[in-house]
């Protein structure tokens, strides 16, 4: 028998997963409902499922029924892919209901909701699992492999720099998330990602934390300093920002248009928001040190206003060096496709052992979104694929990726090392 599920937020970030339902795993998997505060969003969901994937409308609630639409579809598992700072509510609703969850990386943005969701599992004994995507890209999985069959002894260091290019950087700072209140900042809702990256490859978890961070670039003092004025809040259909590099055109893609300009009478949100405006909270600029249980020390950066989009990172060791470099295909949420989103470019994986000759590791090119993660995680998650040991991330995972980020939050506000295991009880 079929699955059923349930999505709550049908934003751009939604399609990835009932494009999953809807396609190759429409045998094992059924769509029973969508779930927003806006309703032409819904609706709009709903004409790509029935003109796009030749699927059925399904039937929609609006947030403020999220239960009801438990009680009445009885969903096996409900999709979290709402703004971040509702994450929270809608899982621990769901495991209430006796629902398992599929949500959306970060699992939630706050220690406080994070312990509220650790605690709701532990009470319901039911499931939640994390969608921790590039842990399944090729690039990926051939370092933790080559670290767990001991190619570079105990691992001790780890340097890892991501860089966010102008073009999919510059859309953190256009949505909700440029407010930290939404996302928990770029070290909870992107950041998540790599730090989980860490966790999987070393086996180990944070201790301790430590952390710089600033808004550098994007926002009105920064342009001004540069001698770059914008006197304007949003750029659809505003003539002052025909010119402006880093403006968008909510009306020129249809996606972006049924979901957000169409649907921006609902609710008043505005998804094409100046970079090189006024509120934005959020860092552009960040260096974070982190020690593990084990041992070993990560220096990690990420910064929004990159010339390329992708990530170096260099894992030392008792006995060698790794060293990966991706580059990826930049891209704007809800402006192409769920599959060109993070698309590997090119890849190359180095191993220089402590003696001998160093070697290219060969990786196989992952095809799709997120270095090709993406198909393999849906085929396990939705399909008949037998899920891959230590693959899987569960809420114990979530946390443990989100708490480094919540940790340096709060290390660039205080200026002091964090100790993780201050912030919640796991």
């Amino acid at each position: 028998m079929a699955k059923t599920y349930a999505i709550v937020g049908t934003g751009g970030r939604a399609r990835m997963f009932y494009e999953a339902i809807l396609g190759p795993h429409r045998e094992q998997s059924r769509l029973v409902a969508l779930c927003d505060t806006n309703q032409t969003r819904m609706d709009f969901t709903n004409r790509v499922i029935e003109q796009e994937l030749s699927g059925t409308p399904v039937p929609t609630y609006k947030a403020g029924d999220f239960a009801r639409m438990l009680t009445e579809q009885k969903p096996d598992t409900v999709i979290v892919t709402s703004i971040d700072r509702t994450h929270h509510f809608y899982i621990i609703a769901a495991l209430e209901a006796g629902c398992d969850v599929i949500t959306e990386k970060p699992m939630t943005t706050d220690s406080e909701k994070c312990q509220a969701i650790l605690d709701a599992v532990e009470r319901t004994g039911r499931d939640v699992r994390v969608t921790f995507n590039y842990r399944y890209a090729p690039h990926n999985s051939a370092l933790r492999e080559l670290i767990a069959e001991g190619a570079i002894g105990t691992p001790t260091s780890v340097h890892f720099e991501w860089l966010l290019d102008t073009r999919h950087g510059a859309d953190y700072f256009r949505r909700w998330h440029r407010d930290k209140r939404n996302s928990g900042g770029l070290m909870v809702h992107k950041s998540t990602h790599h730090f989980d990256l860490v966790n999987f490859w070393l086996g180990s978890q944070p201790d301790t934390v430590f952390g710089m961070g600033d808004l550098k670039f994007y926002g009105r003092a920064n342009a001004e300093s540069r001698g770059v004025y914008t006197p304007y809040t949003r750029t659809t259909g505003v003539e002052a920002a025909k010119d402006d590099p880093f403006a968008i055109d909510l009306t020129s893609n249809p996606v972006q248009k049924g979901l957000y300009w169409e649907a921006e009478k609902e609710d008043g949100y505005q998804r094409d928001q100046n970079v090189f405006g006024d509120g934005i909270s959020i860092e552009d600029t960040m260096n974070v040190m982190v020690r593990y249980r084990n041992k070993a020390v990560m220096t990690y950066s990420l910064y929004a206003y990159a010339p390329w989009e992708g990530f170096n990172v260099a894992i030392n060791g008792t006995g060698g060096r790794l060293e990966l470099t991706v580059h990826e295909t930049s891209y704007i949420n809800a402006g192409s496709t769920s599959d060109t989103e993070g698309a590997a470019k090119g890849v190359k994986l180095y191993h220089f052992p402590l003696h001998g000759e160093a070697r290219q590791v060969p990786v196989k090119h992952g095809e799709g979104g997120h270095g090709g993660g993406d198909k393999i995680m849906l085929e396990e998650i939705f399909g008949n694929a037998t899920p891959r040991p230590g693959y899987g991330a569960n809420h114990r995972d979530g946390a443990l990726s989100i708490l480094t980020g919540i940790a340096a939050n709060q290390s660039f506000a205080t200026g002091l090392p964090v100790k993780v295991d201050t912030l919640v009880k796991l």
